[in-house]
């Protein structure tokens, strides 16, 4: 026994265990030593095909080496001494161990504590929520009037607030935290696919109204600077994107760990707060119609003019219809989605609770909803019919230079171009699973597929013509998924406790149909509209 003891304190020495704690785990190892002993014993009157490989320890004549073995084994694992487990063992192996050992172990591996506070999660919330979607709110409200506007934001907010409640109960009883494991637990693989799809696809028009930022606004910032209205390559804006894309874009999104620009998502939302700010300043500043010597000293000579003589186009109007009024529905939904960073989230929520990550919620959709009622109802109160799908870009019909408007275009330029590469990792992380899962990194498949990536949404941003599209599209499809479609289907399929019959299953599988209807209607009305303005287009260059 003492030489045991002096065994045990040689190889604690060795392995930086504190002395106090020697007494305690040797008195675990003599009992765990005795118990082996018996079995041992119990195992030479057992039939001669009964091995002694079952057990973690040697014979008593190679303890030591067995010992040393063994907690080079736990050293490596980072298990604490005072939790020794011997996985291989049988159940009767393992009653050594108390229920609180156990219960203690089945802890640590199902829950794992978060360490956000309740006002961070509500601001990263925030900025999952906001996005380049705030540019064209007040499009939106220039073709469907400010009343039906107010109506389909505040729709649309409740029903995203309800679908994250569905997506925060379904991860409770499918015991999953993953968008996309919650997707293979209702529905396998193509469940699994579904969303990895649209996650990839909403990331994707994302990433694409970034660059559409840049296209439209760098050449303004670069006249603004030049004090020029030259019409050079300089100053064109496909040109523009390929050029930030290469020079900034491309050797940030090659980086294996893009963790130090995850500050660019806060820079982001102080850069739209300031927009919002900005836009209702403007309002008070630019008149409408405009005077003729407002005209004279401050419009932008080269752009078409706004507001300039009519009074009738200065009044505001309620409800509108037009054929642009189908995009406003896509237009919020692609503005409100955040559904798959909401699972993330409520993971890293301290002391969580799925009341208290609905609260977080709560309070960001409040908060982005103010926002963005701010920024649409004074954008569209500036311009009225003139409003373009991009917001900022409009203001360059009336002032060729503005310092405040300067800053803010500097700003959001800047906070874009840091957040497409943060925006392309995790669409490079879902190709590269889907077509190399099994394999190791390497850096040819790393290179090709960001590549490719930022070549197939410069081609996107080059040659769709406007944001409005890219708002339309996404909004309709992949953010009309995440919003409605999946959450609900997902609840539907893994909330077993209850019935169909329920008032909960009832509203989920309302809430499926009309996702359904959404998506399906405002596709077929979006291609409607893009039919018949190529036919205009086809026309119109008939006739010249």
């Amino acid at each position: 026994m003492l030489r045991c003891f002096k065994d045990f304190r040689r190889h604690a020495i060795d392995f930086q265990i504190p002395i106090m704690e020697i007494a305690s785990q040797f008195l675990l190892y003599e009992t765990t030593n005795k118990y082996f002993h018996r079995a041992h014993l119990r195992m030479s009157q057992a039939p001669a095909n009964t091995k002694m490989s079952r057990f973690n320890i040697a014979p008593d004549m190679d303890s030591s080496s067995s010992n040393s073995n063994e907690y080079t084994s736990y050293q490596d694992s980072k298990v604490p001494l005072n939790g020794l487990q011997y996985s291989d063992m049988d159940a009767e192996s393992q009653n050594f161990l108390t229920d609180h050992q156990l219960g203690k172990k089945k802890f640590e591996a199902e829950y794992s504590p978060g360490s956000a506070s309740f006002g961070m999660s509500v601001f990263n919330l925030g900025n999952a929520i906001m996005g380049s979607g705030i540019l064209g709110l007040a499009y939106a409200m220039a073709n469907t009037g400010i009343a039906m506007f107010v109506i389909l934001l505040v729709a649309v907010a409740i029903f995203s607030l309800y679908s994250v409640h569905l997506l925060l109960k379904t991860a409770n009883e499918g015991g999953s935290l993953v968008y996309e494991q919650l997707g293979y637990k209702a529905f396998g693989i193509p469940g699994k696919l579904a969303a990895s799809c649209c996650i990839t696809m909403q990331n994707f028009g994302a990433m694409a109204s970034y660059l559409y930022i840049v296209k439209y606004e760098l050449p303004i910032v670069i006249k603004a600077f030049l004090d020029s209205n030259n019409n050079s390559w300089y100053t064109n804006g496909d040109y523009l994107v390929l050029i930030v894309t290469v020079a900034i874009i491309l050797p940030l999104s090659l980086l294996k760990n893009l963790g130090y620009l995850g500050y660019t998502s806060g820079f982001s939302l102080l850069c739209m707060v300031f927009f919002v700010i900005v836009v209702i300043y403007k309002k008070f500043q630019i008149p409408c119609p405009l005077p003729e010597n407002f005209i004279n000293i401050t419009v932008n000579v080269s752009q078409p003019q706004v507001n300039t003589t009519d009074e009738e186009c200065c009044k505001p109007k309620y409800f509108i219809f037009n054929s642009q009024t189908v995009y406003a529905v896509p237009i919020l939904t692609f503005a409100f989605v955040c559904h798959p960073a909401i699972l993330p989230m409520y993971e890293e929520l301290k002391d969580r609770s799925r009341r208290k990550m609905q609260n977080v919620a709560n309070v960001s959709f409040l908060g982005m909803f103010v926002m963005y009622l701010l920024a649409a109802l004074f954008g569209y109160l500036t311009f009225n019919e003139a409003v373009e799908p991009e917001l900022l870009h409009t203001y360059s019909k009336v002032y060729s230079f503005d310092v405040v408007l300067l800053i803010v275009r500097f700003a959001v330029l800047i906070a874009v171009t840091l957040t497409v590469p943060v925006v392309l990792f995790p669409i490079r992380n879902s190709v590269n699973q889907l077509l190399c899962a099994s394999k190791d990194f390497s850096w040819p498949r790393h290179i090709c597929i960001t590549v490719a990536l930022l070549v197939c949404v410069n081609i996107l941003v080059i040659f769709v013509p406007t944001i409005r599209d890219i708002f339309g599209f996404i909004g309709a499809s992949a953010a009309a998924m995440l919003i409605f479609i999946l959450p609900s289907a997902f609840y539907i399929k893994l909330v077993k406790k209850e019935s169909m019959k329920s008032v909960q299953k009832i509203g989920a599988t309302l809430f499926l149909i009309m996702g359904f209807m959404v998506m399906i209607s405002s596709m077929a009305l979006i291609i409607a509209d893009w039919i018949h303005n190529a036919g205009s287009s086809d026309e119109h260059a008939d006739g010249h």
